[in-house]
């Protein structure tokens, strides 16, 4: 495969994984621990934003302090991880990934959910044999895409970040395929409302389908 070909970097959330329900839950549980409101999915995707403490701070009107953060994060992830073992891959999900494949083209998956709980879930849906690369977060949860979108491609030999086009649910998916000179698409089943989404400025789909034929139009 030539530097040239286009290439996917798929997110995780949201977009291959249908969890946005499980997030729901899973935020509404945590809310409940932290003497906060629940929220509903239109609230939550008009909200939503990235580094996370920011959400935070649109919801109670000040920024959390860093042990009232660590606690909030603590108790989301103990709820979205129960959740999380009954969620499905998105509709086409499985097919658009094995159809791209068979072109010949690549792909892999960047995601800012734990990397070691990330690689056993997306072996576990058996379609880890459609990425050059799966990556997920390393660090501290409170981070945003850019600089994990850097290192993920400078590990993946011979692929071009200008002929790559990022597939995600968020803006910050958009803002860190701009950081390196990369395309986006964003799809509406994740996080985000349309209105939101398309404030960033890039192509915004209502199907992983059509994200990826908007992908291999960009990557020309």
């Amino acid at each position: 495969m030539g530097t040239h070909a286009p290439h996917i970097v798929w997110d995780w959330n949201g977009t291959l994984l249908h969890d946005i329900h499980a997030v729901i839950d899973a935020t509404n549980a945590s809310f409940a621990e932290l003497g906060l409101e629940s929220i509903t999915l239109e609230r939550y995707r008009e909200l939503y934003c990235v580094p996370v403490p920011k959400f935070y701070e649109r919801l109670m009107g000040r920024m959390p302090t860093e042990a009232e953060w660590l606690v909030m994060d603590d108790v989301f992830h103990r709820h979205y991880w129960t959740f999380a073992e009954h969620v499905g891959l998105t509709d086409g999900a499985r097919e658009l990934l094995a159809g791209w494949q068979e072109q010949g083209l690549t792909q892999s998956l960047l995601s800012l959910a734990p990397h070691e709980r990330l690689v056993p879930l997306v072996r576990t849906h058996g379609i880890d044999r459609y990425f050059l690369r799966v990556d997920g977060r390393t660090g501290p949860s409170h981070t945003s895409k850019a600089g994990h979108l850097v290192r993920h491609l400078a590990a993946l030999d011979g692929v071009e970040a200008a002929r790559t086009v990022v597939i995600g649910d968020a803006a910050d998916d958009a803002a860190a395929a701009a950081h390196v000179g990369a395309r986006a698409v964003l799809y509406t089943g994740g996080s985000h409302s349309r209105a939101s989404l398309e404030r960033a400025g890039v192509p915004v789909v209502d199907t992983l389908a059509e994200a990826v034929a908007t992908a291999a139009e960009l990557a020309q």
